[in-house]
């Protein structure tokens, strides 16, 4: 049978999540996670179809890619009895650059194919080039996380619901837009909320915050679950822009660790930009073990 490239309808998303969340292995390199999919879809469920495409092969699943965002990033994860597989890598090399295949369009994109190797091999045959290297973080989880991290006098962190929607994502704001959080952001960034927590990916999910001792919410994480027995993510985590330099973002990071743990997953892991230093460091001092920096692909344009 021939690999079919298609883009799944919004009915398909569970599903899909099921089939990425078994591809996920201890030791295995960190790839597209259901998780991502769970933190894109604040766009809501048809949105997040739309941005997927699904290869496969007499209806069995061989890859999922993502769209992530509008500037040409495809985050890939393959099945990992096929990274290398020669005709499924040449099948996702003649479909990722091919702009006529609707995957990428044409001039500079991105692919992220962590373990992908016998495609990354033809992307760089074919002109590709390495990009920004990024470190995976690993935390094993099977023992309990214990709470050393949370040193700052009154600091807790709790997972939080709708009614503390506005602060978790205040401090999302502060920590990866930098702008002023006016009326408008408000109203926005509480209807994404809470349509990732109303999507098909939301029993994945749990928001946290951690609040200082005067009740203001300082930083927050948000970690998904891929099944018991498989490896969890902390997408993302940020601490807010007043409230930086005080081990916040590590209590956040280990109270991630153990909410996964709870939750039935093996480890915790994330991908940190490798020359973010200061993100490195925060996991290092939450228990993560930092893994060899891997390379995006780069298409030029």
């Amino acid at each position: 049978m021939s690999i079919v490239l298609g883009t799944p309808g919004g009915n398909e998303l569970e599903s899909l999540a099921a089939t990425l969340a078994a591809w996920q292995q201890d030791g295995g390199p960190i790839q597209l996670h259901p998780g991502d999919l769970g933190w894109y879809s604040m766009r809501g469920p048809e949105a997040t179809a739309r941005a997927l495409r699904a290869w496969s092969r007499d209806g069995e699943l061989l890859a999922l890619g993502l769209l992530d965002g509008p500037d040409g990033l495809l985050r890939l994860a393959v099945d990992p009895k096929l990274r290398s597989d020669e005709s499924v890598a040449r099948q996702l090399c003649s479909d990722i650059s091919d702009p006529a295949r609707g995957v990428l369009p044409d001039g500079e994109a991105i692919v992220e194919a962590r373990g992908a190797v016998t495609l990354q091999h033809l992307l760089l045959t074919r002109g590709w080039q390495f990009d920004q290297p990024w470190t995976p973080m690993h935390r094993d989880l099977a023992a309990p996380v214990p709470d050393t991290h949370v040193t700052w006098p009154g600091l807790r962190v709790e997972v939080i619901g709708p009614d503390r929607a506005e602060a978790w994502m205040e401090v999302h704001w502060s920590a990866f837009k930098g702008t002023p959080f006016g009326e408008a952001e408000r109203r926005g960034v509480l209807d994404w909320w809470a349509t990732m927590m109303d999507g098909p990916f939301a029993e994945r999910g749990r928001c946290l915050a951690a609040f200082d001792p005067d009740g203001r919410a300082v930083a927050i994480a948000g970690v998904w679950s891929s099944g018991r027995g498989r490896p969890g993510l902390v997408e993302p985590m940020g601490v807010h822009r007043d409230h930086r330099g005080k081990g916040y973002g590590a209590a956040v990071s280990e109270a991630a660790a153990a909410i996964l743990g709870e939750m039935g997953s093996s480890s915790a892991m994330v991908c940190a930009e490798t020359s973010n230093v200061g993100a490195v460091a925060t996991y290092t001092a939450a228990g993560f073990t930092a893994l060899p920096p891997e390379s995006d692909l780069l298409r030029p344009s």
